[in-house]
Order: C-alpha cells, then structure tokens, then sequence
C-alpha cells in the first residue's frame, strides 16, 4: 500500500513494517469533518484488502493539545437533517473500516480523545496516552449520544456502571482514571508517548503476521459467543497457522538459537 497524500491526515512507515496515521487538523484540535471520515475510509478499506503491506499501525494526531476533539461542531452548524445523517452515515462506514482492519492497532493519544476521538481511540487493540490527556463522551451535553460505537465499545473497556456514568455526565476523566478503569493500556510522560508507542509496535511487527492477525480475529469474534463455541473458533484460527512457513521458520529459529525471519507465508 503506497502512501498516498490525503487532506486531513498524515501517513508515514517510522519502522519497517510500521504505518503511522496522524489525524492532522491542528487548527481545529483534530476534529472529525467529513473529509477526515472519507480519508480514513480510505486508508482502513485499503489495508483491509491488502492486510500483508503492513504488521502494526500507530494511530495518533497532530500537535500537543488534542488526538481528536471529536466531532466538526462548526461544519455541522445549520446542517440539515438529512445533511447531518447522511455526515453521520460515512461516520459509520469508517468505524466499521476501523474495525475491520485484521492488523494490531496502537493509539497514541498525544492530546484530549472527546467524543468521536474517544470513539475512534476505542476502535484500536489498545492505546498509551500522554499524561496530560482527558477523555469524555461529550455529546449528551449536546443534546445528541454516540453514535460511533461509544456505548458499546466503552462499557466493554471500563464496565457498564463505569461507562454509564462517563456516558450520561458528559464529564471528561484523566488519563491516570482511564489507566486505572482499563481504557488505556499505559500513561507516558508526553516527550516518550510516541516512543514508547513505536517500541511496542516494533515489538508486535517483529512477531508473525499471520499469528497477530489470527490472534487478534480470535479475540474479537470469540468474545461474541458462549465459551465452548469461542474455544472451537480459536482451535480453527489456530490450525490456518500450522501448515505455514511462518511457523516451521518460528519452530527453526528457536532451535537455531537466531531470531526468526517471518514473510507473512
């Protein structure tokens, strides 16, 4: 997958087989407009058909002060009903890119994750945040809910009385609350966030891609069903894998006592 030049967002590869999504609107702290949700369409339905260009993405936004303010509330003034619904429809479509992307997803909240942006952080495997961070689900003091999975994917991170409060109050929470609740994985000082993302994606990308992608499917759908029909779905994720190279490499290298060169075969 090239990395092509889009209006709202920066792509770049740090490391190999690392891409970098910067959500970049600095000016307007990174609020999600509907280019912002046309682009990442983009990028996520691209590396859904080509999951083998990349073995790790870092999801992270522009400048200091905010990962994403949430959503355009300027470009959404005076909007139609229908202009608003049809905004909201591309909204959907990018959560579900989001997803759907078979490949481990890091977010690396630099700044403030309200509402769409708590909601877009949400739909990666995990996230580190800055210390100076603050999360909340902003849009019941707007007179509207989340509707790009909030109150579904929160209450599965923190718990449900946990979410339903931070739902409800519109009240944002630390990044230490978020830590402790299990929104975030790890709280960095702002200087070593991107560093410390990098290091655990280099970490990830190093490990066989088939195994992430076949791991991260397995949790996913798994923790959908009943225990006994998870396990059976595991055990099938689990033999995609023996007849691989990957894994005859993996088994080699441990033998040899070298570090295992993995090609995604």
């Amino acid at each position: 997958m090239s990395l092509t030049v889009y209006q709202t967002l920066k792509l770049d590869s740090p490391s190999a087989h690392i891409l970098r999504v910067t959500l970049h609107r600095p000016e307007v702290s990174n609020a999600l407009n509907t280019q912002m949700g046309l682009d990442l369409i983009a990028v996520f339905d691209g590396l859904n058909a080509d999951p083998s260009a990349y073995r790790c993405i870092v999801v992270t936004g522009a400048g200091e002060r905010a990962f994403c303010g949430g959503g355009d509330l300027k470009q959404r003034l005076g909007m139609t009903d229908a202009a608003w619904m049809a905004q909201h429809v591309v909204f959907e479509r990018m959560v579900r890119a989001m997803h759907l992307c078979p490949i481990p997803m890091i977010a690396a909240l630099n700044g403030a994750a309200y509402g769409g942006g708590c909601e877009i952080a949400m739909c990666c495997d995990f996230a580190y945040a800055a210390t100076h961070v603050k999360f909340a689900m902003s849009e019941v003091t707007l007179g509207i809910m989340p509707g790009a999975g909030g109150t579904q994917n929160l209450p599965r991170a923190i718990g449900v009385r946990r979410a339903k409060e931070v739902l409800l109050t519109g009240s944002p929470i630390t990044a230490q609350q978020a830590a402790e609740w299990g929104l975030v994985n790890r709280v960095c000082a702002p200087e070593s966030l991107m560093a410390e993302a990098m290091a655990t994606a280099e970490r990830i990308a190093a490990n066989a891609p088939l195994s992430t992608r076949q791991i991260k499917q397995s949790v996913a759908v798994g923790g959908q069903m009943d225990l006994a029909s998870a396990c059976m779905f595991e055990i099938e994720a689990y033999n995609r894998l023996v007849p691989t190279e990957d894994r005859r490499e993996g088994v080699a290298a441990f033998n040899e006592k070298r570090k295992p060169v993995f090609t995604g075969r």
